[in-house]
């Protein structure tokens, strides 16, 4: 693989910026500039953002495709060309509750792609089907059910074989004994779409939990008496995912939410994108049902959300206006915060020596101008 020193640009490494800096690249991580052979390609970035690549766990579909509609490689492989045009350099399709075959395909799907090296793709985010009926938002209430011991085993293969795995269940339909097995095989147990109290969702995170899924959406309110699956998740170490498109979360909620969190876990930013990114559909059919595309807004008939219609760079854009936080840390939400949430800070979420090269140049105006992969172009403005 070639190497690569790009210099000049107003560089944030995931703590701090720095001006006129430079960094290089070699096989697919950055290095420092003195161990770059002679003749390595330079790439002036003055007056330039280099930032770290953006890290969304939460991806329903991109590019006219929803990970739903056939869980394939070449299914991840376009929905990772879309979301690259915004910015995302690692993300997880996610499969959304559907019918029992299609998380086995998804599972296959995902192992396929991990040993192919599809650019972008990261792992699978499996997002039921053992959520909460009264919480399950638009996923398709025939498809919700109790895990069961079957369940377990196919799960614990899909963190075995197809890379990080993040699995969002409902304490309503999962026993905590198997957030204990999960956890211990190393999957990434979010809790979501579940109408349970506080003290359950302390003891499902006691097992082994440890982040949500869409903090504030599909999930039991704060209440000074009841303070509800949202309590748990503030009074908390675990981290949280949070649709930054100001439809899903009022600005204020969510700027309440990041002066209450406890750590260690931190409030990482997820797109919850559907098939819409990247194209200019007007519409689309989710298991039989039409979403309706109105305004920024993905939604059913009855006005049930389905999904968000913002990318990544969009999210960070919003979180910096309207978050009262600075640039660095809306950054760190889209980066370092979910690398940390995936076990994967030691690799991916920042710049520095040893670290993948994953980047983004952006204009002072937060506009994309490119964006790289392990070194590689994978797209430019």
């Amino acid at each position: 693989m070639s190497a690569l020193l790009i210099r000049g640009a107003r560089l944030f490494d995931g703590d701090v910026w720095h001006d006129e800096a430079e960094i290089a690249v070699r096989d697919g991580r950055f290095v420092a500039a003195a161990d770059l052979p002679a003749g390595a390609e330079v790439v002036d970035a003055g007056d330039l953002l280099l930032v770290p690549g953006f890290i969304d766990l939460q991806v329903n579909g991109g590019g006219g495709i929803n990970f739903n509609d056939g869980p394939s490689v070449s299914a991840i492989e376009r929905i990772c060309v879309a979301h690259a045009r915004f910015g995302t350099t690692a993300l997880l399709p996610t499969l959304i509750t559907d019918r029992r075959e299609a998380r086995t395909e998804a599972i296959a799907a995902g192992k396929a792609a991990r040993a192919s090296g599809v650019p972008g793709f990261l792992g699978l985010h499996l997002e039921g089907p053992h959520l909460s009926a009264a919480k399950r938002g638009v996923h398709a209430v025939a498809y919700v059910r109790p895990m069961e011991e079957a369940d377990i085993r196919e799960l614990v293969e899909a963190v075995a074989e197809a890379g990080p795995t993040l699995l969002t269940v409902a304490p309503e339909s999962t026993p905590i004994e198997a957030v204990r097995r999960l956890a211990s095989a190393g999957g990434i147990v979010s809790l979501g779409h579940t109408d349970c109290d506080y003290d359950t969702a302390q003891a499902y995170i006691a097992a082994g939990a440890s982040t949500a899924t869409h903090l504030f959406n599909a999930m039991s309110p704060l209440g000074h008496r009841t303070p509800g699956m949202v309590g748990a998740v503030l009074d908390s170490g675990i981290s949280a995912g949070l649709i930054a498109d100001g439809i899903h979360v009022h600005p204020a909620a969510a700027r309440v939410a990041l002066r209450a969190k406890r750590g260690p876990g931190r409030i990482f930013l997820v797109t919850d994108a559907m098939l819409t990114i990247g194209t200019d559909l007007p519409d689309f059919e989710l298991n039989g049902r039409t979403i309706f595309r109105r305004d920024g807004r993905l939604a059913l008939a009855d006005g049930t959300l389905a999904g968000a219609d913002i990318d990544m760079l969009s999210s960070v854009r919003y979180a910096a206006e309207h978050f009262e936080i600075e640039l660095g840390e809306a950054i760190r939400m889209a980066t370092v915060y979910p690398a940390e949430t995936m076990r994967i800070a030691n690799r991916k979420g920042r710049i520095a020596p040893g670290f993948d090269a994953d980047f983004l140049l952006l204009t002072p105006e937060l506009d994309l101008k490119s964006t790289w992969i392990g070194g590689a172009k994978v797209y430019q403005a």
